[in-house]
């Protein structure tokens, strides 16, 4: 045999030579859970090591995870319901203690890059992520509302908006916005192509944000459908998006492969908490070896073509390459 592939896998030296996919600490948006109060850290109890931080301890968690090479974070708020209303009024309060938050991150850690999340269920009454009128989710009267909220956030100092909503032509209206109001060097990541996925659950019982009725079916995007994401991805395009975002990850690696293939934009995946959460009960069990799916995990998301990970595994993989 002139060829024998094996060759090239008979050491470790040998092997890492020849990797073609690298993971990277820089790849890494670490989501962080944000609450009101002093000195509060609350585990999330299906999300087994990821933590609820009050901005004193979330200081400390964004410190630590600077000096191991994190430098970008998504920071969500989970608000009590007596802060929750239709209108999502407290998202844009500017005394909240989520926008005091994102203040005092960018106060004490200007290098850090913040990105926020826009859209309504962390602070909506009906817990969806657009405006609710009889039952229905209506797009154009909840862009406004996404307007102030984006504004607010840019006012406080962050880096990269997310918008999250699924809402038809968020972008180009929060782009617009941003730039009429001095904000042109304010990032927007749009959450292009967002499934309806069984993948949340999780999050929602971090944030205490699932709907209070119905679903998301209207707005997120069919599980089934491929070829919807390059239209998403397209208006997103068109409308002044700087990344593209394909959430879940796991489950789409197609997706992020199609997008890869078909735009010069970043292309960003998050790995979320139904994926984090699988992995860590799974190696709870002894099931799984817990880290070695993890990583294999991470480098299939980056081999599918993400330049980006949001994570939350990111503060363990950091961990690894500092041991």
């Amino acid at each position: 045999m002139l060829r024998r592939p094996r060759r090239n896998r008979k050491s470790a030296v040998i092997r890492d030579m020849v990797e073609e996919t690298r993971l990277s600490v820089k790849d890494f948006i670490f989501p962080l859970f944000l609450i009101d109060g002093v000195n509060q850290k609350v585990e999330v109890a299906s999300m087994p090591g990821i933590y609820r931080f009050s901005t004193d301890l979330l200081l400390r968690e964004v410190e630590e995870c600077l000096n191991m090479g994190i430098k970008a974070f998504d920071i969500f708020p989970a608000y009590p319901e007596s802060k929750k209303d239709k209108y999502a009024t407290e998202s844009y309060n500017p005394d909240t203690f989520y926008l005091k938050a994102i203040r005092e991150v960018k106060r004490q850690y200007p290098e850090a890059c913040v990105m926020t999340d826009v859209a309504m269920d962390p602070y909506s009454s009906d817990g969806h992520d657009g405006l609710v009128e009889d039952g229905k989710i209506l797009n154009d009267e909840t862009l406004a509302i996404l307007g102030k909220m984006t504004l607010a956030q840019a006012s406080a100092g962050a880096d990269i908006i997310g918008p999250s909503d699924m809402m038809d032509g968020r972008v180009g209206y929060l782009r617009s916005l941003l730039d009429e109001n001095g904000f042109k060097e304010v990032s927007i990541m749009s959450y292009t192509a967002k499934y309806a996925s069984a993948f949340y659950n999780p999050f929602r019982d971090a944030l205490d944000s699932a709907p209070k009725s119905g679903d998301k079916k209207t707005y997120q995007m069919d599980p089934a459908n491929l070829k919807e994401a390059l239209m998403e991805a397209e208006l997103d395009v068109g409308e002044g998006a700087d990344f593209l975002m394909v959430k879940p990850a796991l489950a789409y690696l197609d997706v992020i492969k199609l997008l890869r293939d078909n735009f010069d934009l970043p292309i960003s995946a998050y790995n979320v908490s139904g994926e984090y959460s699988m992995i860590k009960a799974a190696d709870d069990k002894g099931w799984l070896d817990g880290q070695r799916a993890m990583l294999e995990s991470l480098l299939a998301i980056k081999r599918a073509g993400a330049n980006i990970i949001l994570s939350y595994f990111a503060k363990e993989f950091a961990l690894l390459q500092k041991a």
